[in-house]
């Protein structure tokens, strides 16, 4: 049993004949906030999305609690995603829009869809339609999606979009409650101030390879 909760054991990821993940090892531990910075295009959401299952590896392999993605398990549990800007059904409010969502695994009642659109801070919008939602509301809704059924694994790119400085500052705050919780945090930020604030380990991506970053 390992005592990481993600591996990323020398994981390369081709599209054709265009490398975007080229040898990438890294572990990710529970109770941390881990940065990964660097440039678009220079692989940080592929990385992203292949630690979700979403696209294969071309070489090495990725395991999450224990289990190799793509050969014993498709896409893990347990996992709260932001990737790319969170996408919902304008026409329906937030908690309806929560709750279409808890369906599927049933691990969330009423009270626990209201008590985490309160942590977002959208208690006072629980009703309105998203499509009336600013870019920072339907973050916070994404957000608050990612953390709804007590998910042990964040994987969260560019958390902060489209948020002003109050909402940036309590998505901090929750970020920092969620480590301690044990949670497992792995964010892409463009924000130096973000990932120096939260960060624990930060690393950086260029060209496809991830080097540690010392902050």
């Amino acid at each position: 049993m390992s005592k990481y909760i993600i591996e990323v054991k020398n994981v390369s990821k081709k599209f054709q004949d265009h490398t975007v993940l080229n040898d990438v090892s890294v572990n990710f531990q529970s109770g941390k906030i881990y940065g990964i910075i660097g440039r678009n295009g220079s692989g940080k959401t592929v990385l992203f999305k292949s630690i979700c299952g979403f696209f294969p590896v071309t070489s090495g392999e990725i395991v999450v609690n224990n289990k190799i993605v793509g050969k014993e398990i498709d896409i893990p549990s347990d996992l709260g995603i932001i990737i790319e800007e969170p996408g919902f059904l304008p026409n329906y409010s937030g908690y309806k829009n929560l709750k279409f969502l808890s369906n599927i695994h049933r691990k969330i009642d009423d009270k626990g869809i209201y008590s985490v659109l309160k942590r977002v801070g959208l208690e006072k919008d629980a009703h309105k339609k998203v499509g009336k939602y600013s870019m920072g509301m339907r973050q916070r809704l994404g957000i608050a999606q990612s953390i709804m059924e007590n998910q042990s694994i964040l994987i969260l790119d560019e958390p902060m979009n489209g948020l002003d400085k109050s909402g940036v500052e309590d998505v901090r705050t929750l970020l920092k409650e969620l480590r301690e919780e044990g949670k497992t945090i792995i964010i892409a930020s463009h924000n130096s101030e973000d990932i120096r604030i939260l960060c624990d380990e930060v690393y950086e991506m260029d060209g496809g390879i991830l080097s540690k970053y010392i902050v």
